[in-house]
């Protein structure tokens, strides 16, 4: 398998952009993969922007933005306040929403939701990304649900045992409001991490996968 590397100084990726349609998914699409990246490098600029929320999630969302992001040189974390299921109907503002960020954000790497995912506010948010950003490197991380839409992945971001469970650990104790729920749990995150790791033949035999559909090498 080809290994080619966004950790190295050379491929310049400095500033990185994380779009979530939800309070934490972010965190369980690419948390560890952002982790890994924060450990290796000390220059990462990240803009973490979560479009939908309640006051409640709103609280939980900044609080794990600021643990991901501890060894960020920078960070700007935007929780914004659409209601979750009708990003769909609020396209024209979300649109706006996404038009300002391009104003004022230049990333060298974007990470968003797949665009195939089967939630509608994921989908919006995915195509709304490459809609605004059309010269830029995009990851599509996934999301596991009970729609079974996961789908074959052609980018993989191996992960350390320490930091999958770094990751997990943030994750849960970060969102108390999805305790209980069948998609919340560690054994779940850690499944798709080892089926993952299992694709890519990880030496650790743990990774993170995303969609990469336009990449220049």
């Amino acid at each position: 398998m080809q290994r080619l590397s966004l950790f190295g100084e050379a491929w310049g990726v400095r500033r990185i952009l994380a779009l979530g349609a939800h309070a934490d998914d972010i965190e369980i699409g690419c948390g560890g993969t952002l982790l890994r990246l924060l450990s290796e490098r000390s220059d990462l600029e990240v803009t973490w922007v979560v479009f939908c929320s309640t006051p409640e999630r709103a609280r939980e969302a900044a609080a794990s933005a600021e643990q991901f992001l501890a060894g960020a040189s920078r960070k700007r974390i935007v929780v914004k306040t659409h209601r979750d299921g009708f990003l769909p109907v609020e396209w024209a503002q979300v649109k706006e929403e996404f038009e300002e960020l391009k104003r004022e954000v230049t990333p060298d790497l974007i990470l968003t939701h797949y665009r195939e995912d089967r939630h509608q506010d994921h989908r919006v948010v995915s195509e709304l990304t490459w809609n605004t950003w059309r010269n830029h490197l995009i990851l599509e991380f996934e999301i596991p649900k009970y729609d079974g839409d996961f789908g074959t992945p052609n980018t993989f971001v191996p992960l350390s045992p320490e930091t999958l469970e770094r990751k997990i650990e943030l994750v849960l104790k970060a969102f108390p409001t999805q305790a209980g729920k069948a998609w919340f749990t560690a054994d779940l995150f850690r499944a798709v991490a080892r089926v993952r790791g299992m694709e890519c033949q990880a030496e650790t035999r743990l990774a993170e996968a995303f969609y990469g559909r336009k990449l220049v090498v």
